[in-house]
């Protein structure tokens, strides 16, 4: 899916964002930190979220895309660079992901009354698509939360896991994965054709 143009999925638009998504992208974020995870915004974890334009539209390297339903924004999904952070995640991690190198999957969230609609896997295929065409990546990371209802289904289908941090209560309980790269690996990236996960986190 090519991420330079929108495509139609039933009655949504799934595309990069614009300025005029931002407020939109910000709530079903918002909501997801609330409503889903529980812990609210923090302003150490979550700086992205109130300055989408610089963090996301300003940055040739990282992007948002979204879906659109009569001008409301549904999900989110998102590319920035680095890896996870030491803590909550193990220092390991943090540094054979810590280069320029790596895209960060990150805020795949779909709104609650929008989900079973395909939506994260049009997302995730537009956002990989985006790294592909970025030479300066290499790997696709990601992290989740293995508490969120379908999250850990939705991604053991399309990535590969590297580490489970519930393996160890020092850190946080996050399951970590790489995604190939479309065109730069053997593995094909038809998993993400998946059309009912009922995905955010």
């Amino acid at each position: 899916m090519d991420h330079q143009e929108e495509h139609r999925i039933g009655e949504y638009a799934v595309r990069r964002a614009r300025p005029e998504d931002v407020e939109g992208a910000r709530r079903v974020m918002l909501d997801t930190f609330y409503k889903e995870f529980g812990h609210g915004y923090h302003a150490r974890w979550h700086s992205d979220v109130v300055d989408i334009e610089g963090a996301y539209l300003k940055n040739p390297r990282h992007a948002l895309f979204v879906a659109v339903r009569d001008d409301e924004v549904a999900a989110t999904t998102a590319i920035r660079s680095g890896g996870p952070r030491c803590p909550p995640h193990p220092e390991w991690l943090a540094a054979k992901y810590g280069d320029g190198s790596t895209a960060q999957l990150f805020r795949v969230y779909v709104d609650r009354a929008h989900r079973r609609n395909g939506l994260a896997s049009a997302l995730v295929s537009m956002a990989c698509d985006f790294v592909a065409d970025t030479p300066e990546y290499s790997t696709i990371y990601l992290h989740t939360n293995p508490a969120i209802e379908g999250a850990a289904p939705f991604w053991h289908s399309a990535a590969t896991e590297i580490y489970d941090g519930r393996q160890d209560s020092r850190y946080s309980p996050s399951v970590h994965f790489e995604i190939p790269i479309p065109g730069r690996a053997s593995r094909p990236s038809q998993a993400f054709e998946l059309q009912d996960v009922d995905y955010a986190g």
